[in-house]
């Protein structure tokens, strides 16, 4: 299962319109109504939020939306801990946002779909971590690629 986060649905959203690009979006919308494809409530807001008609056609398409369960909201913590992030001090990198789609990806088993910058040269201080590295940090715990990374790998051609 994939879990994508707002920024690369808004990213395939915007780059990849959907009068432009029908094909895909079909295989999107086949793919969320296998399931292989979510959101966490929290991205979801964060879509619905930004770009409502991207929002509404996740909704046409019959998106699961993943909860933020209890194992979600303890997880989420446990992140921002290893991440020595202190009550609000984020330090630029992830958010609060952020920490409940990982937590989410994390306990669904998925692939997190983010099309945050990938930092190249990590920050010493791990509260400047952006989405990617957070979930290399985990040790694989959350797999993690962009949109075009997704489309790649998935074989599909459009």
């Amino acid at each position: 299962m994939h879990m994508f986060d707002a920024s690369s649905t808004i990213y395939g959203w915007d780059n990849y319109p959907l009068a432009q690009f029908p094909g895909l979006w079909d295989w999107l919308g086949s793919q969320i109504d296998s399931d292989l494809v979510t959101l966490s409530e929290t991205a979801h807001r964060e879509v619905y939020l930004k770009t409502p008609d991207c929002g509404q056609w996740l909704k046409d398409n019959g998106l699961t939306i993943v909860a933020n369960t209890p194992a979600t909201l303890q997880e989420a913590p446990q992140i921002k801990s290893l991440l020595n992030i202190v009550g609000d001090d984020y330090g630029g990198g992830v958010g609060e946002n952020d920490l409940l789609i990982i937590a989410s990806a994390k306990i669904e088993g998925a692939t997190l779909v983010s099309d945050e910058k990938k930092q190249q040269i990590l920050p010493a201080d791990h509260k400047k971590f952006k989405i990617p590295a957070v979930c290399a940090y985990l040790n694989s715990a959350v797999p993690c690629e962009n949109f075009l990374e997704y489309i790649v790998s998935s074989g599909q051609s459009f």
